[in-house]
């Protein structure tokens, strides 16, 4: 081959390459910026349904740039300079497409949005949502668009659909889609949008359903019975979800209620005692918690989510010493006086209360949650078990387990159950009944207190916190046998179901005195409550 041929093939082929790298690197800029100077002006400036045209035509090529502006949007940040798009952000101005750093002149024109503007800028940007890399922000973005579904953004849903690889997203943006399309002029459209969102058992989809029956709304005879149909449908699942939740909030509220009677089992099941300052010792464990939450946030801001696993045991100590105290100095010249026992706690209880108001004052103070106990287990979609009520479960039979295993297996237990079946035996064996009073009055109301930190987590923390779980602590220690631990879970657990059931049909108010008229009831067919206490007792 001659040299000037092979030169000309050289050259040749060197332009094909550079031809190609042109090519590739204009198809990149162009994708990479989607969003031109003239497309960021259209959307900045004009009539509003000029910048919800450009809006829309931005919106299905995804774009880095088009977030930040519509951020800047929603916040008044934009400006104009001639056909220029500016964002200005704290006196500086960047270029809206490039980004780059821009002069800002004297004289430039607000980009003012009126709240149909803002809405459709909110709009835009959970579209934008919808292909972003996190699972969570494509969630949300689901969420928002539910707000304003219309056929116009169906390419946008569909173009989502086809890259979704989540289940319950990919789910969801089929719901969505189909709510779109229920609006639809056609009417196997609607049908089919229709049967779609009949099986989603969501309320939301009811309620849009719901809608569309409305007079005026839906007009075809044919739709409107599928409407009613999906309703039907829907409504069948949405009442087990209230079912399941009527009974875990039950069984949340039996644990709270047998863990606060626990220690009342011990105090007033075992030792006899009717000590109407428990409510206030569960306070006291309550106050415990928050002093140790204002601890950690002040003096160890990055373990505040740990803050609980301190509070657990110090609010057991605390209540513990002040039970201690209460028993080595009053309660323990009043054994076998109920009466006066009774009238002496229930002004200790005045004066505990008064003591909190005095140091922490009248209104109630905050407890937060942990990070790791906030939100929930979503299981249907009208029922969501929140993580603080899942634990206190957890936690109460916890509480319960280790406490049976000392009043069982340890030494300090036999000596418990000894002193409480015969007090002159027990002493004739050595056992120095006084102490193990103290020991045990302490223990009780040490788990009254376990039992104010575990309430700090779902309620309110105030001077009257333990008023509301008095009686229905002795209620519970009653029904379920006096010295009977197994009796104080059955009976919590089952008043707390009991009373959220009564709840539905008849308000808190009437299930309340329902459920006290069934245990007068149950106690006189069975003095001894569920469980008898077995064995031989001093007054056998």
């Amino acid at each position: 081959m001659k040299p000037n041929a092979t030169l000309r093939n050289t050259i040749r082929s060197a332009a094909v390459v550079a031809l190609a790298l042109a090519l590739a690197l204009t198809l990149t800029l162009s994708i990479a910026h989607a969003l031109t100077p003239e497309s960021a002006l259209a959307i900045a400036v004009g009539e509003n349904d000029d910048r919800i045209k450009a809006l829309a035509t931005a919106v299905d090529k995804p774009d880095p740039e088009l977030s930040r502006l519509l951020d800047a949007l929603l916040n008044d940040s934009v400006k104009i300079v001639g056909n220029k798009v500016l964002i200005v952000t704290d006196g500086k101005a960047i270029d809206a497409i490039s980004g780059a750093d821009a002069p800002l002149p004297a004289a430039v024109e607000d980009v003012v949005n009126n709240n149909r503007m803002r809405s459709e800028i909110d709009g835009a940007k959970a579209s934008l949502g919808l292909f972003s890399n996190n699972n969570t922000e494509r969630n949300n973005a689901i969420t928002e668009l539910k707000k304003s579904a219309d056929e116009s953004k169906l390419p946008l849903i569909d173009k989502a659909l086809a890259q979704e690889i989540d289940v319950s997203l990919k789910a969801k943006l089929e719901q969505l889609r189909a709510a779109m399309l229920i609006t639809s002029t056609d009417k196997p459209t609607r049908l089919a949008a229709v049967a779609a969102l009949t099986g989603s058992g969501q309320p939301s989809v009811r309620s849009l359903m719901q809608e569309r029956l409305n007079v005026g709304v839906e007009t075809d005879a044919e739709v409107r019975a599928a409407l009613s149909a999906g309703i039907k449908a829907i409504d069948g699942k949405l009442v087990w979800g209230e079912r399941l939740g009527v009974v875990f909030t039950g069984i949340s509220l039996g644990s709270i209620l047998f863990l606060v009677a626990l220690g009342l089992a011990i105090t007033y099941g075992l030792m006899g005692v009717i000590n109407m300052a428990h409510g206030e010792l569960l306070m006291i464990g309550a106050y415990a918690t928050y002093l140790v939450q204002n601890l950690f946030r002040k003096y160890l801001p990055g373990a505040f989510d740990y803050y609980i696993i301190a509070a657990i045991p110090l609010s057991f100590l605390a209540a513990a010493l002040v039970g201690a105290i209460l028993e080595r100095t009053v309660i323990r010249w009043l054994y076998g006086r109920p009466l006066e026992t009774l009238l002496a706690t229930w002004g200790i209880s005045l004066m505990l209360i008064q003591l909190v108001r005095t140091f922490f004052g009248a209104q109630n103070v905050p407890v937060e949650n942990p990070s790791w106990l906030s939100g929930g287990i979503d299981v249907m979609a009208n029922l969501t078990l929140p993580y603080n009520r899942i634990a206190i479960i957890f936690f109460a039979f916890f509480v319960l387990a280790g406490v049976s295993l000392l009043i069982t297996k340890t030494r300090l237990g036999l000596f418990v159950r000894g002193v409480t079946q015969n007090r002159s035996m027990a002493a004739c064996m050595g056992v120095n009944t006084a102490r193990i009073d103290t020991y045990a009055f302490a223990l009780g109301a040490g788990i009254a207190g376990l039992a104010g930190c575990a309430l700090s987590q779902v309620g309110n923390v105030g001077p009257d916190l333990g008023q509301g779980y008095i009686v229905d602590s002795f209620m519970v220690v009653v029904l379920g046998g006096v010295g009977q631990l197994a009796g104080t879970v059955y009976a919590g657990l089952g008043l707390g179901v009991l009373n959220k059931l009564l709840e539905g049909w008849t308000g808190a108010v009437l299930a309340k005195i329902i459920v006290l008229v069934f245990i007068v009831v149950f106690i006189q067919r069975r003095p001894q409550g569920i469980f008898a206490l077995k064995g031989r007792s001093a007054e056998a």
